[in-house]
């Protein structure tokens, strides 16, 4: 960042943007996501995570109230990210920064919410070194390493499988799954045969596919974003032969969306995944979140972005309330250090060292359900905390 940008920072928080966050009456909270592009589908059920809990607990707390300024990357650009979150803290004056589908946006704008001294809540962007980026930044969803690195372990200890190989799209997201799962897999006892890394934005995986099948593993490790690429890379396992019970298929969550299981069909079933959200968990709290989601979103159900959007509004009204209103970026920031309580996904809280969520890992199977394609929850693995943390 340059000088002049930095002293733009400055001079806005000289002239007295946190001095007056404590005494206005809106609490501006500026959201970054990528609400065109090929990840405007994330962006928007992250955003309809927001709009339900705000809808559910009203848009005031601590006697202010809240106020949602949207700004669109429209993509993966840290560059775009962080110009827009220097807009929002020079121009719009907001007083927190939240939002970030995606990685490079949250890297982009981590750089502002350390120099502007802003509370950042990153409702997705699931790289391990995000938080590291800002005192600031805390995080309300999940990281790879925490999801990937207790899969391994448990896909040579309980999965019986002794070698396997990945494929993973090549992005950060994509290079901490491949790593954290092989890192798990390995110190298990088992061996990886063979890596390889697809382009992030290319949903044709034949010739990736074809390599994996002339390794003849006994299973596959797929990390892909979602969107379209879930049901791409699951109909070319297929076509080669690679499905299970013969092959197994081990992934993230992504892997078996709802709108993946619609389009893979029966090819999806005995897919095993990994996931801190499960739609079909069995608890109070999620049917009722479920639902309410599905009639505020045309009967559509949420994923992994809707409730990383739901708890980081959570986590933005509960520091607000503990600090009887005072925006400022420390007080924010000391109010999230240690927070706990009971999402629609489980129990969770935020580690006071490292600003990151602490969470259930659950290890899911698709099976077929009253007719219809599930993910049923194998094991449930609690308190789970990020394995990467300081390990760079």
């Amino acid at each position: 960042m340059t000088k002049t940008v930095f002293g733009a920072i400055a001079l806005a928080v000289g002239l007295g943007w946190t001095m007056a966050a404590t005494a206005q009456e809106t609490v501006k909270v500026g959201v970054i996501l990528p609400y065109s592009g090929p990840f405007a589908d994330a962006a928007n059920q992250l955003d309809a995570g927001i709009k339900l809990y705000m809808a559910q607990n009203g848009d005031e707390v601590a006697g202010k109230t809240i106020e949602i300024i949207r700004k669109d990357t429209g993509g993966p650009s840290p560059d775009v990210a962080r110009r827009l979150a220097q807009e929002l803290v020079v121009r719009d004056g907001v007083d927190i920064l939240a939002g970030f589908a995606l990685t490079p946006e949250a890297l982009g704008a981590a750089e502002i919410s350390k120099e502007a001294q802003k509370l950042m809540v990153v409702m997705n962007a699931a790289t391990s070194i995000v938080t590291e980026q800002s005192p600031y930044a805390v995080r309300t969803s999940v990281t790879i390493p925490q999801l990937n690195y207790t899969f391994g372990k448990w896909a040579f200890e309980e999965g019986g499988v002794t070698q396997a190989y990945t494929l993973v799209a090549d992005y950060g997201p994509g290079h901490d799954a491949e790593s954290s799962f092989s890192k798990g897999f390995t110190e298990a006892g088992g061996k990886i045969l063979g890596s390889d890394r697809t382009p992030v934005a290319n949903p044709d995986f034949s010739a990736f596919v074809q390599r994996v099948k002339d390794s003849n593993p006994e299973a596959v490790y797929i990390f892909v974003p979602g969107g379209g690429q879930p049901a791409a890379i699951g109909k070319a396992l297929v076509d080669r032969g690679l499905a299970p019970p013969d092959t197994k298929i081990f992934a993230q969550g992504e892997l078996t969306h709802p709108e993946a299981l619609e389009s893979m069909g029966d090819t999806a079933k005995g897919i095993i995944t990994t996931y801190h959200y499960t739609l079909e968990r069995d608890d109070p709290l999620n049917a009722e979140f479920v639902a309410a989601y599905r009639e505020a979103n045309g009967d559509r159900a949420p994923d992994l972005f809707s409730i990383g959007g739901y708890d980081g509004m959570h986590l933005i009204y509960e520091a607000l309330k503990k600090t009887g209103g005072d925006t400022s970026g420390d007080a924010l920031v000391e109010a999230a250090k240690g927070m706990a309580w009971q999402s629609p996904r489980g129990p969770i809280s935020i580690d006071p060292e490292t600003r990151d969520i602490v969470q259930t890992v659950y290890i899911r199977q698709v099976e077929e359900v009253d007719g219809s394609l599930q993910n049923v929850i194998l094991q449930e693995i609690p308190e789970v905390k990020d394995p990467l943390h300081g390990a760079n």
